[in-house]
This record gives C-alpha cells, sequence and structure tokens, in this order.
C-alpha cells in the first residue's frame, strides 16, 4: 500500500454553536489545517461563511489527500467571521476539534465536541464530518491549428472513486479530423457547481489508441508530479470498448436506391359539409382548390420526387361508394380497387375531383382500414430484407378519429415496418385524439400495455399554415420522415444498397466513434 494517495473530500457540519453576536446567531465559517511536523499547522482550506445560524451545513467541502501509511492530524476550527479580511484573528473564535484523517475514513461520519481549549467545552457545540468522494467527469480534446478543442464531455458521476462513465459517439470529422493518429487529451476532473473544478489527473492519447481495447490509461496531475518524486498517478482510466461505425445518413439510403412510397387518404365522412356548399371542407372555389388540395399539393410536390415511377395509390374514406352505397374506409379514388394508381399529384388531384360528386358524404372516421392497408404492403417490402423501400402514408381529414384503439393497434404495428403516417387535420375542428397519436412526448400505447417501437406519426392542423407560404406545410410535416427513415434501417443494420463512394459523402455525417 505504500504511496497509495486518494483523494477525498470531506462535507462539514455543525450543531448548537454558541453565539458571539449580540441580538443574533454567529456567522460562521469553518477552517481545515494539517498537521506538517514540528508543531507547525498547515491550512488546506476553508468553506463558506454561513450568515446568522447556530448549526450550519457548510454547502463547500473540503479537499485533501488521503494516505493510508501515515497519520495525517486534522484540526477545524469554527470562527465567527464578522469582516472581510482574511485574517482570523480578529474574528471570535467558536471551538475546535482535532482528529486524523484514519478516523474519518474508518467511521466515514466523525462526530466531536467543540473545545474552546483543551478541558473546556464550547457550550454543547459539535462538529461531524462526513467522508466524500470525488465527482468525476471526462473531457476530450483535440489537438488542431496548435490549441486544444473540446469535443466531448461525459456526465458527472456523483460521489465515486470508481465511476463507469456511459457510451458515447461523436463524429470521427469532430473527433479527430477524420485522422486517427490525431492527439487526444483526456482530462478527469472533480465536478464543483460554481464552475471551479479540480484537475483529477490528465493522459494523452489517439483513436488508433483507443481502438486498442481494452487500453488503460495513468492519470497524472502535473504539478503534483513536478512536486513529489514518490507521485506515480491521480488514477487509471480504462477504455472497454472503442469502435468506429458507419452511420448513414438519410441522403445515404435515398441515393442508395431506396425508394419512397407516397399513399395518400381522404376524409370524406359527412362532419366536412356538403360539398356544393361553400361552407364545405370539400366544396372548390372558382379557382378550383380548397384545403384538401391545398395540404395534398404541399406535401406531395416535395414526397413524389423520391419515387421512381410517380405512380401513387389514393383512397377516400368514410364515404358511401356506388354502385352498392355502402359506406367504404379504404375505396380507391379512381373506383378501380385493383390499380388505385394514380399518375403523379396531379393524378390524385384529378381522380379526387372526379369522385367528390359521385360519393355520399358519410361516417364514422376510420383511420385503421386504410393504415392497415399500407403496412400490408410495408411488410413485404420489409421481408426483402434490404433498404429498398419506405412507406409515407398522408391522412386528410376534418376531425376527430373514430376508431382511437384500433388505430392506436395499427399504428404500433406499424411502428415496426418501413413505415411513416402524416396527419393534416383540415377545418377548425378538435384534434386532440390526432394530437395523441404524435407521441413526441413519449411512446404510443394500445389499451393492452403494447408500446409503439418507435415515432411514426407527425400530426399538424393546417390552419396554422393558412396565411403561410405552401413550403411551410411541407417542411412542418415532413420533418421527421427522415429520421424515422434512418431509425428503421439502422435498427434493422440495413445498409443503402448502393453506398456512396467517401468522396460523395457528407462530411457532417462521418462515422461515428
Amino acid at each position: 500500500m505504500a504511496h497509495c494517495v486518494t483523494l477525498v473530500q470531506l462535507s462539514i457540519s455543525c450543531d448548537h454553536l454558541i453565539d458571539k453576536d449580540i441580538g443574533s446567531k454567529s456567522d460562521p465559517l469553518c477552517v481545515l489545517l494539517q498537521d506538517v511536523g514540528g508543531g507547525s499547522w498547515a491550512e488546506l482550506g476553508r468553506t463558506e461563511r454561513v450568515r446568522n445560524c447556530s448549526s450550519p451545513e457548510f454547502s463547500k467541502t473540503l479537499q485533501l489527500e488521503y494516505r493510508f501509511e501515515t497519520v495525517q492530524k486534522l484540526r477545524f476550527g469554527i470562527y465567527d467571521i464578522d469582516n472581510k479580511t482574511p485574517e482570523l484573528r480578529d474574528d471570535d473564535f467558536l471551538g475546535g476539534a482535532e482528529c486524523s484523517l484514519g478516523q474519518i475514513v474508518s467511521s466515514q461520519v466523525l462526530t466531536l465536541p467543540l473545545m474552546l481549549k483543551p478541558g473546556k467545552p464550547a457550550g454543547r457545540g459539535t462538529i461531524t464530518d462526513f467522508l466524500g468522494k470525488s465527482d468525476p467527469f471526462l473531457e476530450f480534446f483535440r489537438q488542431g491549428d496548435g490549441k486544444w478543442h473540446l469535443v466531448y464531455r461525459s456526465e458527472v458521476i456523483k460521489n465515486n472513486l470508481n465511476p463507469t462513465w456511459k457510451r458515447f459517439s461523436v463524429p470521427v470529422q469532430h473527433f479527430c479530423g477524420g485522422n486517427p493518429s490525431t492527439p487526444i487529451q483526456v482530462r478527469c476532473s472533480d465536478y464543483d457547481s460554481d464552475g471551479s473544478h479540480d484537475l483529477i489527473g490528465t493522459f494523452h492519447t489517439s483513436l488508433a489508441q483507443l481502438q486498442a481495447v481494452p487500453a488503460e490509461f495513468e492519470c497524472i496531475h502535473p504539478e503534483k508530479q513536478q512536486k513529489k518524486k514518490s507521485y506515480k498517478n491521480s488514477g487509471t482510466i480504462r477504455v472497454k470498448i472503442c469502435r468506429v461505425e458507419t452511420e448513414y445518413s438519410f441522403l445515404d439510403y435515398v441515393m442508395g436506391g431506396c425508394q419512397i412510397n407516397f399513399t395518400v387518404g381522404v376524409d370524406f365522412t359527412g362532419s366536412n359539409g356538403d360539398p356544393s356548399s361553400p361552407d364545405s371542407l370539400h366544396y372548390l372555389s372558382p379557382t378550383g382548390v380548397n384545403e384538401y388540395l391545398m395540404a395534398l399539393w404541399s406535401v406531395g410536390s416535395v414526397v413524389q420526387d423520391y419515387d421512381s415511377d410517380k405512380l401513387f395509390p389514393a383512397f377516400g374514406f368514410g364515404a358511401q361508394v356506388p354502385p352498392d352505397w355502402q359506406v367504404s374506409h379504404e375505396f380507391a379514388l379512381n373506383f378501380n380497387p385493383s390499380n388505385p394508381y394514380c399518375a403523379g399529384i396531379q393524378g390524385i388531384v384529378d381522380a379526387y375531383r372526379q369522385a367528390l360528386p359521385q360519393v355520399g358524404l358519410y361516417g364514422p372516421t376510420n383511420f385503421a382500414p386504410i393504415i392497415n392497408h399500407v403496412a400490408r404492403f410495408a411488410a413485404q417490402a420489409a421481408h426483402q430484407g434490404t433498404a429498398s423501400q419506405y412507406f409515407v402514408l398522408l391522412l386528410l381529414t376534418d376531425g376527430a378519429v373514430t376508431d382511437v384503439e384500433a388505430t392506436r393497434e395499427a399504428v404500433v404495428r406499424a411502428s415496426n415496418l418501413p413505415m411513416s403516417v402524416i396527419i393534416v387535420g383540415v377545418g377548425g375542428a378538435d384534434f386532440e385524439a390526432m394530437e395523441q397519436l404524435d407521441a413526441d412526448g413519449g411512446p404510443l400505447h394500445t389499451r393492452s400495455g403494447q408500446a409503439a417501437a418507435r415515432d411514426i406519426v407527425q400530426f399538424v392542423p393546417y390552419r396554422r399554415f393558412q396565411n403561410a407560404p405552401r413550403e411551410a406545410l411541407a417542411q412542418t410535416v415532413l420533418a421527421e420522415v427522415p429520421t424515422q427513415l434512418v431509425s428503421y434501417f439502422r435498427a434493422q443494420g440495413w445498409a443503402p444498397l448502393k453506398p456512396l463512394p467517401p468522396s460523395a459523402k457528407d462530411p457532417a455525417q462521418a462515422p461515428q466513434a
């Protein structure tokens, strides 16, 4: 155990301090001193002053080095501070206590009576020393342009001398400029809430060395190493795992050949109003548009560029459909169930305008049939085991979903497939149920407790964008699709069909360390 040095922290509190101030309680401060031999004591540190308090709990810890092989005598002095000078001779002494650091370490909590002088207690005053430990955290710095640039800071592990930090990932370009030999400095520090963190030790390495795991590095405090011949280190850092993994971006998948299959579902329930009335959400203005078509054009004009054949299946729901006039929740807008595909967004618009006078608006508002319809095709694509297809379903609706639980179950099932659902609320109805499907606040659950594997629903009410440029709606409702696509393919471990050459990649999407 020779030269065993550990950094420890003492948390200090007092009880029943005597009062030296007239009309108020004392303003105590604790001073820690250590016996340095020959009858001399050296001050190691002071706590903050606590105003008007006879039983203070000092927040500032006092830090010192613990050595097993020596007796480290400590003296604690409590003073009533009534001025701003650092000298203590002009401040009232409230009591003191002496012990060894070994006593504190062995008991972890040590309470001692305060004495004004040997044989004279300071009333009922006591001092309690709590053994504290460091709150370590790591910082990684990359060398560049003659400077050290911070590239990652770990979480703080409270009161622990043997911490295990969480795994983390950093783009290789950011971590080492893409060069595995770039010098990396790692600093281990003891966290302080006021920002005055104390350095525990540091070491130098590189990505190449970090990958040679398991690797162990000695943390060296330069000043301690210079002052003490017996100094070895302030601890060791062990790297358990370090690897470089390629993280593909949305662009990688799209340029690698992934097709985005776009499907549209339009709400034809009776709550939309008679299409022949100007008050109806399906009413076509003299210019031939309404909110449904505006939303369709906005979103569809973006998505259509990612589908090579530009043939999009389009469905209606909640209407009585000829010739038998039964209510359907997934009828083809072109009335051809064997071939519901429309040529481009203009083809969907044309099919919608032709279907509008031929159906009877009815109800209820059921989403599950169309979601399940698209999910069947997404499931077939998933069985191929490649990142070849992804499905985006756009639902345009005017009100609250009726088959809430069936829709939740459909979404939860679809969350395990290459599929996203975009819902645009048309009109001024209450869309609370739709907002619940958009699981930004946490995973969507069914009534039975089954949770969605990932968030695949994005809901936006159209009314927020009535006076905004058409592009604004598309930017909002499509914002999450790239992330949802990448998260699905990454979870499956599927790379792009045709990976881009390194020279064509976006540097911001570099591999992760």
